[in-house]
């Protein structure tokens, strides 16, 4: 035998012993993992049975918090959804805080240089060792490069990915549980919808994947002639699947009227060019950004818009944002056909939906259809308790005839009541249904490469 097939062989083993460790350590923390969810909900629940007797909203709220990173964003993703949950679950899981205490510097460094392969000086001009946010998933940090650009660094947390995966899997173990012992669910696909939120927030975890994302989303400004909005562009040569180096914008988030008008006299003018420039990547971009809150859309010092954090995006199939939108206007106009043919066609199934069924079995909320016009379904916050109950018996009614809203519904309704927010704050006296400067439905009239609409 030869020496290099020797060193080949001995390679090769190493490689191997290290794979059986890999999957060693992580079944350890799995294991781990459950045995903590399976505690922290063990003294939750025997604290509540003891006499600790808080409203079960903000008891189950405290848990999720408890608990970390997935089930923090699954209470946001509950927080976003008044479709699906009902109201009080809504409102308390608003407070869910996805904010957790700074990692220690020294750990930013040892990431940052592991991935890198090269010490953090060499690689940096300065690293701000103060973070400027620290969230469940990654912690982020000012820095500026050799060649003088400002930049931030996000670097993701120690076994985030694990984590996410255990209690996933975990969660849809007992889904498939709770399916099999109550048949009347499965209609919901209650693991179907876990196993969306799964793939979504994986795919947060990949910060290559973020980075293709703003990379695509400034080509579709390009594409468009759009020069009024911008993404950070991402340093390839200093990002990994846990390190992300990106442009730094300098500026005011859109709901801080007071600051926004030492920039703008028009701030109705700047929201109006994140409408439009979010509605139209609706059609014309691979994704829309799905995570549009305060914190993530900016007026820059030179007066664009700045969409900022890419790592929630959806993905919507034309023909559903086709039927969401007739499902607006059917809504509005009172016509409960269009509306049944318009639920199938947002909906996913794989039955063939009895469209004049559904329709007679949406008859029956017809008196409180003709009382509620479209643009008060993406408003719940201001409609409250009889908006949300009609949304949540419209998607029953859906269920009963086997429909599964998509995970992109929910997102897309989360997207459209933050929007409502920063119509609240800056231009109260906008509508984004009437008002001819906002092109919500525009794009609809004659998408890509499809026949005209109508």
């Amino acid at each position: 035998m030869s020496k290099d097939t020797i060193v080949n062989e001995m390679r090769a083993n190493l490689a191997r012993e290290r794979e059986g460790l890999a999957l060693v350590r992580n079944t350890a923390r799995g294991a781990f993992r459950v045995f903590e969810t399976v505690g922290v909900v063990g003294r939750q629940g025997l604290g509540w049975l003891l006499g600790d007797r808080e409203a079960l909203p903000r008891h189950l709220r405290r848990t999720f918090e408890s608990l970390g990173a997935t089930y923090i964003k699954l209470g946001q993703f509950i927080a976003s959804s008044p479709s699906l949950f009902p109201e009080e679950y809504v409102s308390e899981f608003q407070k869910c805080l996805d904010r957790t205490p700074p990692l220690p510097f020294h750990y930013i460094r040892e990431t940052v240089e592991a991935e890198l392969g090269a010490p953090l000086d060499t690689l940096y001009e300065w690293v701000d060792p103060k973070p400027l946010a620290s969230a469940s998933i990654a912690q982020v940090h000012a820095a500026r490069l050799k060649n003088g650009a400002d930049v931030v660094i996000k670097v993701q947390r120690p076994g985030v990915r694990q984590v996410l995966l255990t209690d996933f899997n975990f969660l849809y173990a007992s889904a498939r549980l709770v399916e099999s012992l109550a048949p009347g669910l499965s209609r919901s696909a209650l693991s179907g919808v876990i196993e969306e939120l799964q793939a979504g927030m994986l795919e947060e975890c990949d910060f290559l994947q973020e980075a293709r994302n703003l990379d695509a989303f400034n080509r579709f400004l390009a594409e468009t002639g759009n020069v009024a909005a911008v993404a950070p562009r991402p340093v390839a040569s200093h990002t990994t699947k846990r390190v992300l180096t990106m442009e730094r914008f300098h500026g005011v988030p859109l709901t801080d009227l007071q600051v926004l008008r030492r920039y703008t006299d028009d701030p109705a003018g700047t929201l109006i060019t994140a409408l439009n420039t979010w509605f139209s990547s609706l059609m014309v971009c691979d994704f829309f950004h799905a995570d549009v809150h305060a914190g993530n859309l900016m007026l820059l010092e030179d007066g664009r818009v700045g969409f900022i954090d890419f790592g929630m995006v959806g993905r919507i199939r034309p023909e559903a944002w086709q039927g969401m939108m007739a499902f607006f206007e059917a809504i509005g106009s009172g016509d409960v056909p269009a509306m049944a043919r318009a639920m199938a066609m947002v909906g996913m199934t794989s039955e063939e939906v009895d469209v004049d069924a559904l329709a007679r079995d949406i008859s029956a909320l017809q008196d409180r259809l003709t009382d509620v016009d479209a643009s008060a379904l993406v408003q719940a916050d201001r409609n409250d308790r009889e908006v949300n109950q009609l949304l949540t018996d419209l998607v029953r009614i859906g269920e009963g005839h086997g429909i599964r809203f998509p995970r992109e519904f929910a997102l897309l309704l989360k997207q459209f009541l933050y929007f409502d927010r920063y119509v609240q704050a800056l231009a109260p006296e906008l509508d984004m249904f009437s008002d001819q400067r906002v092109d919500l439905f525009g794009t609809l009239d004659q998408l890509p490469g499809d026949e005209p609409l109508h």
